[in-house]
C-alpha cells in the first residue's frame, strides 16, 4: 500500500496560521472554545443569533461553573430570559460539560455606541456618486450598447462613465 504524499509543498493553511491568534484573543474574553464565538448560530440557533452575541465568558473566584454574558437589546431581553436554560444546555454542548453555570444578559440600544451595538454583521459602504455629466452618461451608455449580455452591459457603462470621468479630470 502506498502512502498519501502530501501535497502542500510547505504551504500551511490560512487557518492553521491564525488559529493561535484566534485562541489568544478569544481567551482574553474567557472564551475557552472559540467555536463557541465562530459558529454561535449553530450552537444557538439562528432566531437567538440573530438578537444576542456573547460577550464575555468570566469565572467566580470561588464558585463552581462560569458566566456567560449575552448582549442584545432591551426588547428583546424578556424573551431571551425565558430561554436561559436552553441556551446554557446548547452552550454546554460545545464544552463537553456542565462549563456554564450562569446567563446574564446586557442589554443595549440597537443603535448608538460603537462597542454596545448588537449587529456586528459587516455592512457595505455606500459611496457618494459624483455629478456625473449628461453627455458622459450618453457616451458611457453608446459606449455598452452593442452587448448583449444585461449584466455585463451594466458593468462596462459604469466602467465606461469612470473612465471617462476621471478622463475630464
Amino acid at each position: 500500500m502506498t502512502s498519501r504524499k502530501a501535497t502542500t509543498y510547505g504551504f500551511k493553511r490560512t487557518s492553521a496560521l491564525l488559529q493561535t491568534s484566534i485562541r489568544r484573543a478569544s481567551e482574553t474574553r474567557g472564551f475557552a472554545q472559540s467555536r463557541l464565538l465562530t459558529h454561535w448560530a449553530e450552537v444557538v440557533g439562528d432566531e437567538i443569533a440573530a438578537v444576542a452575541r456573547p460577550v464575555e465568558v468570566s469565572y467566580a473566584r470561588q464558585g463552581m461553573g462560569a458566566t456567560l454574558t449575552l448582549l442584545t437589546t432591551g426588547a428583546q431581553a424578556p424573551m431571551l430570559d425565558m430561554q436561559k436554560e436552553k441556551l446554557r444546555e446548547r452552550v454546554n454542548a460545545v464544552y463537553g460539560y456542565n462549563a456554564i453555570a450562569r446567563i446574564r444578559i446586557t442589554q443595549t440600544a440597537p443603535v448608538g455606541f460603537a462597542e454596545g451595538q448588537v449587529d456586528f454583521n459587516h455592512r457595505a459602504k455606500v459611496k457618494a456618486q459624483p455629478s456625473v455629466p449628461a453627455e458622459t452618461l450618453e457616451a458611457a451608455t453608446s459606449l455598452a450598447a452593442p452587448v448583449a449580455d444585461e449584466g455585463l452591459r451594466a458593468a462596462l457603462e459604469t466602467l465606461a462613465r469612470n473612465v471617462l470621468v476621471k478622463s475630464q479630470r
